[in-house]
């Protein structure tokens, strides 16, 4: 069974999922991208293919050795998606988020589907039944709200987000939580009421590294699927690196 490797690289994580088939067998956090860890990567896992999102100014020399070591794909708009994004200036949309909207009509067909991505920045993304990325938005992450608060200010501390968080707080950490988590899951459930008035019935799915941290906290009902960005590639994957 062949091996691929789905790279992910935002903002504040480095991350690589390993798949044997179609089927995820382990994820990793990177330290770096330096070429020696790519090349340890492959020849740990010995990949036939390989596919790298990433919204960063990464390390160029990793593209030339996964080019000359497996069939590789670097994900852009350009790439041959399976879905089409019929706006103004789709070269301006993150590779991030186009791996989230693949991930989602491949897992949810023939669905309007709003995608909302939890990583250091909240993106919401709507994509339509005819498979058409119409559009969205972008506003702060969990760990950008909390390092802003403690870098704009003399004061606050830089807290660590908490699995339980009061709605009154009842000192500095709690109502720093209360504020920030609360806050995000009040925002996301006002866009998702804002989009059921304007579009009939979809699904929501919320994905990325704080997905933890805000889902218990939606009213609204949503699918959770904290791999979607690496299911997203890896169909990408197989079509690009036919």
């Amino acid at each position: 069974m062949s091996s691929t490797l789905c790279f992910d690289f935002g903002n504040t994580r480095k991350k690589v999922a390993i798949f044997e088939g179609n089927e995820i067998v382990k994820t990793l956090v990177l330290q770096d991208d330096t070429s020696g860890t790519i090349r340890s990567l492959i020849d740990t896992y010995k990949p036939k293919k390989s596919i790298l999102s990433s919204v960063i100014h990464h390390n160029p020399e990793i593209e030339t050795i996964l080019q000359d070591r497996t069939r590789f794909h670097l994900l852009s708009y350009r790439s041959k998606l399976p879905i089409t994004t019929p706006v103004g200036k789709p070269e301006t949309i993150g590779a991030d988020r186009l791996a989230i909207a693949a991930g989602g009509v491949h897992f949810y067909p023939d669905k309007n589907l709003l995608l909302i991505g939890l990583g250091t920045c909240i993106t919401t993304n709507f994509v339509n039944k005819y498979k058409e990325l119409i559009g969205g938005s972008i506003s702060p992450g969990l760990e950008m709200r909390l390092r802003s608060l403690q870098y704009y200010t003399a004061q606050l501390p830089l807290i660590t987000p908490q699995p339980d968080v009061p709605l009154m707080g009842y000192d500095t950490e709690t109502n720093i939580l209360s504020g920030v988590i609360l806050g995000m899951a009040y925002e996301l459930d006002g866009f998702i009421a804002a989009y059921e008035e304007k579009f009939d019935n979809f699904n929501v799915v919320l994905t990325g590294g704080d997905l933890q941290h805000l889902a218990s906290h939606l009213k609204s009902r949503i699918f959770a699927d904290p791999e979607l960005i690496f299911k997203g590639l890896y169909a990408i994957s197989e079509v690009n690196n036919a």
